[in-house]
């Protein structure tokens, strides 16, 4: 009994933990427009991105750009409900969650062929992977350079094929979007490189500006 007993309770706490964990959400950066200020408020955050970086090349300041552009860093974020009539709420127009705005179907073969399958997209730590592996398949399949964020998002909105077909050739505000998106990464690239030697103080997390 004392052995069943002490199962149940190891079995009970990790599911309460479980649970809190689904229930906690982490707050927005304060200042979204500087990257060395992300990293200052959520220390955990520059790891978790080099960690991605160094994994699929993808520099930080364009998975971050990505990130704000996608739901301006807010863990739960969901695209705005459809209405009805004019006044009563309808369905969400896709699937999309998360920091990555990533749709149920995408986050599965993300998990399959990353091998994190316990990944979740209300995690920053995964949500930025994703955006790595993505981004490093788009760079593999479109032929798009790893610091090139414009063209990265545009794969990344467009899908890997859309990108290939030029499908964004007649959709002018999303060209300006990626522009936007490449502008944020530059500014990102720049002011990462100031507080460089902070983030990777004692030679944690090192990655080439």
């Amino acid at each position: 009994m004392n052995s069943r007993w002490l199962t149940f309770k190891i079995l009970a706490g990790c599911l309460l933990i479980s649970l809190l964990h689904g229930c906690a959400t982490t707050a927005p950066p304060k200042r979204p427009d500087n990257v060395c200020d992300i990293f200052r408020e959520h220390t955990d955050w520059y790891k978790d991105a080099a960690k991605s970086y160094q994994r699929w090349g993808i520099p930080i300041p364009v998975m971050m750009a990505i990130l704000h552009q996608e739901s301006r860093y807010v863990s739960d974020a969901r695209p705005p409900r459809t209405t009805c009539l004019w006044i009563f709420p309808g369905p969400r127009p896709s699937s999309a969650y998360g920091y990555a705005q990533v749709k149920d179907e995408t986050w599965e073969e993300y998990q399959e062929s990353s091998g994190n399958s316990w990944a979740n997209r209300d995690d920053f730590g995964d949500a930025i992977d994703f955006v790595g592996w993505y981004c490093h398949l788009s760079a593999k399949q479109c032929g798009i350079s790893k610091d090139n964020a414009r063209n990265l998002y545009l794969a990344y909105h467009e899908g890997r094929g859309g990108f290939n077909r030029s499908t964004y050739a007649k959709k002018k505000w999303l060209v300006e979007v990626a522009d936007k998106v490449q502008k944020r990464a530059v500014m990102y690239t720049s002011q990462l490189a100031a507080c460089e030697g902070e983030l990777t103080a004692g030679g944690c997390c090192l990655w080439p500006f």
